[in-house]
């Protein structure tokens, strides 16, 4: 029988609603022939809050799973062995945390905590590019990464303790240069606080080595996205045998897992989205030299909202074909020799560490975001990607080419994607409440006072989180408490205020602008606001952008904004629009709690415009409130929104008039 080489771990990301919920699919997807779990959780559990804060109003359970206390770790896991399991942990500003209450669940079990298996992501330089979850600044944010590490490494020696993850940088609009550059220039960020520390000397600083982790992105230009990946091999050897000394074959391994890039998936005709994923799967599957250790991929209806079950599966049986039916893994690496190949990747690695060079001349990645040097490539980088798509450079099939086509039955129909129920925040508080009065009061005080002394003194903040856990901490307690010795940080925006000359065909809105602001007697005046805890921030930065290009006045100051500072701003700044970003399907509660805002402040003659991941009923809904357009990933054409704002300015002037 011809030998097999070991298929990669098959996982989906995943996670919605309540623990309990969130436990049925888990446990479903594995009996379904999945490998490894992909943990969502939801925004407040991100960043730091409890399922009451004011904060998470509207987000509880919308992008992945509320996680308020162990009580909540252990209903996730119920019936699933977590000495068994190998499992992915998306948390980062409170990876600390999470990794704690998985231990205490873990402790419960009886599972020895040297068999547990997992990652948790951990990279807090990435959240501050792209993703947006990062709670304290730079300094205390990297300090809690390396006290995660020599827990680990000492106490957990199966478990990843960082993923460097490349995923969200692509998504933000890297190039595959940038993706290489920027994910390795954070790797040696890390790896250098862990050294600088003086807790792993030797061996040891061998085996933190031999634990880093990568996660990345492999986008439709598939043959490009392979070569990325034997260019992160061989520069990620070349790093750690030349800065780090590290020889040991196994420590110096480059280990990866991988979700396909979801930027790329369409609203219209999102059954092409099938194609997409398969596609991009190839990229990480067919190089045995590069391939990757682990693939979660996408469900091809995301850019419509949250997949069903049925979606997931769709995904997971992609995997399951090309692992177990095709020849793929009898094969040694089908690419070795190729000429093309091999320049293609000498390339890439000649252009990524010249801008290595760059960064390490500033100080390194952390000194990169701090100045927003990195933000600012990777928003001019998504600047240009959008406007090939608006110009028909870069081809998206369904998009700005062959755009005519039948009706779908896959997205029709009541059901046709996951909708989380309003009586899910609600109920998950009143569990939270409930958890707090059964707690030991006195422990509790206790707990954190020795949690707030090991973040004061600089004692590894491990040990005294999981006793947190165990005596009931929330993670609210656990974020307030480190946030009132870190205190908080709001990351550069990357959006410039002067506006580019060479922008094309804006000529047309621009002389639209000038009329219509001399109209109103002074620039027309754009707010664009993040409502709420989602931090994808790329098309709230892209509408800053090409409004500004435009030649209207932006005001953009990133995210994370209550609707009350959203109003105020609105007020404070005379605004002539506003313009709301909420991608976390938290849209319906948030908008209709700014316009009723607006209305108390009489702003109600002020329009309001909002994009988003937004089934076409509560497009409807937040019309009923007072919208005034609605834009979702179909509304490509940005110069098409920008004109619409300045209709929708002039109309509203006109009524004023």
């Amino acid at each position: 029988m011809v030998s097999r080489d070991k298929p990669w771990l098959f996982r989906t990301y995943a996670g919605h609603s309540t623990a309990a919920e969130s436990n049925k699919l888990y446990r479903s997807n594995l009996a379904k022939g999945q490998t490894g779990l992909s943990v969502a959780f939801d925004l407040p559990t991100q960043t730091g809050y409890d399922s009451d804060d004011q904060l998470a109003r509207g987000e509880v359970g919308k992008v992945g799973v509320p996680i308020s206390h162990l009580g909540d770790m252990r209903t996730l896991f119920q019936g699933i062995p977590l000495a068994e399991m190998n499992t992915s942990m998306t948390i980062n500003a409170c990876a600390a945390w999470l990794l704690s209450l998985y231990i205490a669940a873990a402790d419960e079990q009886g599972a020895d905590r040297a068999k547990l298996q997992g990652t948790t992501q951990n990279d807090i330089i990435k959240e501050y590019l792209s993703r947006g979850t990062y709670v304290f600044p730079p300094a205390p944010s990297m300090r809690l990464t390396k006290d995660t590490i020599i827990f680990t490494t000492q106490h957990l020696p199966k478990w990843n303790p960082m993923n460097v993850c490349s995923y969200h940088l692509q998504e933000a609009g890297a190039t595959p240069v940038q993706e290489l550059a920027f994910a390795l220039a954070n790797a040696i960020a890390i790896l250098d606080t862990v050294k600088k520390s003086g807790e792993a000397e030797g061996k040891v600083f061998g085996e933190v080595v031999g634990r880093i982790s990568f996660f990345v992105n492999a986008g439709m230009r598939f043959i490009t996205e392979m070569c990325k990946m034997r260019a992160f091999v061989d520069l990620w050897d070349e790093i750690c045998i030349n800065r780090y000394g590290i020889t040991d074959p196994k420590q110096k391994l480059f280990r990866y897992g991988v979700q396909v890039n979801s930027l790329g998936l369409t609203e219209q005709q999102p059954e092409n989205n099938v194609y997409r994923i398969l596609l991009e799967m190839l990229a990480v599957t067919l190089s045995k030299k590069a391939r990757a250790r682990a693939v979660q991929l996408p469900a091809w209806n995301e850019a419509l909202g949250l997949p069903r079950s049925f979606d997931q599966q769709w995904s997971l049986r992609m995997q399951q074909v090309v692992a177990y039916e095709t020849d793929l893994l009898e094969y040694g690496d089908i690419f070795d020799g190729s000429v093309e190949i091999a320049r293609k990747v000498e390339e890439l690695k000649e252009e990524a560490l010249a801008e290595l060079a760059r960064i390490d001349a500033m100080g390194g990645a952390v000194a990169a975001i701090e100045n927003s040097y990195m933000k600012q490539q990777l928003v001019e980088s998504n600047t240009r990607r959008l406007e090939n798509i608006e110009r028909g450079d870069q081809v998206v099939v369904g998009v700005n080419r062959w755009t005519e086509t039948e009706p779908s039955p896959l997205t029709t129909g009541e059901g046709a994607i996951l909708t989380v129920p309003e009586h899910v925040e609600p109920e998950q508080i009143a569990r939270l409440k409930a958890w707090r009065e059964a707690r030991d009061a006195k422990a509790v005080a206790a707990a954190l006072a020795d949690l707030k002394s090991a973040a004061q003194e600089g004692r590894n903040i491990m040990e005294p989180s999981i006793h947190c856990a165990k005596v009931g901490i929330t993670t609210g307690e656990w974020g307030k408490c480190l946030r009132e010795v870190f205190g908080e940080y709001r990351a550069p925006t990357g959006v410039g205020r002067a506006a580019r000359i060479d922008s094309q065909g804006l000529d047309t809105i621009r002389k639209d602008v000038d009329r219509v602001s001399e109209k109103l007697g002074r620039r027309i005046k754009f707010l664009v606001g993040k409502p709420g805890l989602d931090g994808h921030s790329n098309g709230a930065e892209q509408i800053a952008v090409r409004a500004r290009d435009c030649g209207m006045e932006v005001v953009y100051e990133g995210i994370r904004l209550t609707p009350a500072e959203i109003v105020n701003a609105a007020l404070e700044e005379s605004v002539h629009v506003v313009g709301l970003s909420i991608l976390s399907g938290s849209h319906v509660p948030l908008v209709r709690d700014v316009m009723d805002r607006m209305r108390a402040e009489g702003l109600s003659d002020v329009p309001v415009v909002v994009g988003g991941i937004i089934p076409p009923e509560d497009e409807v809904q937040l019309k009923g409130f007072g919208v005034a357009a609605v834009y979702t990933p179909k509304n490509f054409e940005l110069n098409r929104i920008m004109a619409d704002i300045v209709d929708i300015v002039d109309r509203e002037a006109q009524k004023a008039a």
